[in-house]
C-alpha cells in the first residue's frame, strides 16, 4: 500500500464508557466489544490510513431518558477520544456525540466539542426516538451547527418502528441502508436542507439507498413535494457520502452517477470492514489517479483543512 495519506471519516471506537451503558446491547458483537487502539493504528497502518476520525457506534440505541446521565455519557465519549487524540497526534479526529434527546445539553456539548475539544465534526444519527433528521426537533441544534458552517457526520440506525422486523435479517443488511434514505429524504422534503445549507453532511454507506431513488424525490406529487427552492437532485448533489461496506460496484456505480468524485470520502466501517480491503474496492472500480487522491483524502481536507498536509 501507498505511505499512509488516507483519511477515514467513518470508523468506530468503543469507549469503556459505551461498554458500560450498553450492556447487552455488545453482546455477541466481539469487534464492538474487543476493540484497542492497537488494533485501530495496525489496521490503519496497513491500508495506509493517516488519520481516522472517530465516532462512537450507535449512541442513540443508549441514550437515557435521565438528562444528566445523558450529558455525562456525552461528554465522557467525546473526552475518551480527545485523548486517544492527544495520546497519538496526527492519528485521530473526532466526530463528537451529542446527548440529542436533550436540546440544551446538545447544544452546550456542541460549544465544548468545537471550543474546547477541537471536534472535527458531530456525528449524529440518522433517527433518535424516531424523529429523523430534518424533524423540528433539531431545528435550534441546526441552526447552531449552521452557524458553525460544521461537518455533520450522520451514521444510519434502524427506527423503533422497523427494528427486528424481518425474522433472521439484521438490521445492518437492509435498514441502515433505507434508514440513511430516511434521514436524507425528511432533510429534503422538509425544508430543513434549504434552511441550513451552511451544514456540510456526511452521509455514510455511499447513501443507502438514495442513488436508487432519485428519481423518486424528483418526481413527489402534489402535497407531497419537496419544500426546497431547488430540485431535490441539488441537494443530493451538495451533500458528502463516504465508501464504508459501498467500496464496491454495485454501489459505486450508482452513486458516482448521483455525485461528483469530489463528494466522496474514504471510510472503511473499521471494525466490521478493513482499511486496506476497502482501498482495494475503490481503486479496482477505476477511479484515475486524480479521483483517488481526492477520494483518500482531499476531500476531506478540503471539509477539514486541519489534515491537510503542508
Amino acid at each position: 500500500m501507498a505511505a499512509p495519506h488516507r483519511i477515514d471519516v467513518h470508523h468506530h471506537v468503543a469507549a469503556p464508557s459505551f461498554l458500560a451503558a450498553a450492556g447487552q446491547i455488545t453482546q455477541g458483537n466481539q469487534p464492538r466489544m474487543s476493540w484497542t487502539v492497537e488494533q485501530s493504528l495496525e489496521d490503519m497502518d496497513r491500508g495506509g490510513v493517516a488519520t481516522s476520525i472517530i465516532s462512537l457506534p450507535h449512541p442513540v440505541t443508549i441514550w437515557p431518558g435521565d438528562r444528566d446521565k445523558a450529558r455525562g455519557l456525552a461528554r465522557s465519549w467525546n473526552e475518551f477520544v480527545a485523548q486517544l487524540m492527544r495520546d497519538h497526534p496526527g492519528r485521530f479526529g473526532l466526530f463528537a456525540s451529542l446527548p440529542m434527546l436533550d436540546i440544551d445539553g446538545a447544544l452546550r456539548e456542541i460549544e465544548y466539542a468545537f471550543d474546547t475539544l477541537k471536534a472535527d465534526g458531530i456525528n449524529l444519527m440518522t433517527n433518535i426516538g424516531d424523529k429523523w433528521l430534518g424533524d423540528p426537533h433539531y431545528d435550534p441544534v441546526f441552526a447552531e451547527l449552521n452557524r458553525r458552517k460544521a461537518v455533520v457526520y450522520t451514521h444510519p440506525i434502524a427506527p423503533s418502528c422497523m427494528h427486528d422486523c424481518i425474522e433472521g435479517v439484521n438490521d445492518s443488511v437492509v435498514e441502515f441502508a433505507s434508514d440513511t434514505t430516511r434521514a436524507i429524504a425528511r432533510l429534503i422534503f422538509s425544508g430543513a436542507a434549504a434552511r441550513y445549507k451552511d451544514i456540510r453532511f456526511i452521509f455514510s454507506h455511499g447513501g443507502g439507498t438514495a442513488p436508487f431513488l432519485v428519481e423518486r424525490f424528483e418526481r413527489a406529487p402534489g402535497k407531497y413535494a419537496p419544500k426546497t427552492d431547488e430540485p431535490p437532485i441539488n441537494y443530493l448533489k451538495r451533500f458528502h457520502y463516504d465508501t464504508a461496506q459501498a467500496a464496491h460496484p454495485w454501489a459505486l456505480m450508482g452513486l458516482t452517477r448521483m455525485v461528483a468524485t469530489t463528494q466522496i470520502l474514504f471510510g472503511t466501517d473499521f471494525p466490521y470492514r478493513t482499511a486496506e480491503e476497502t482501498a482495494r474496492g475503490i481503486a479496482d472500480f477505476g477511479f484515475s489517479s486524480v479521483e483517488l487522491r481526492a477520494i483518500d483524502c482531499g476531500n476531506a481536507q478540503r471539509l477539514m483543512p486541519r489534515w491537510a498536509k503542508p
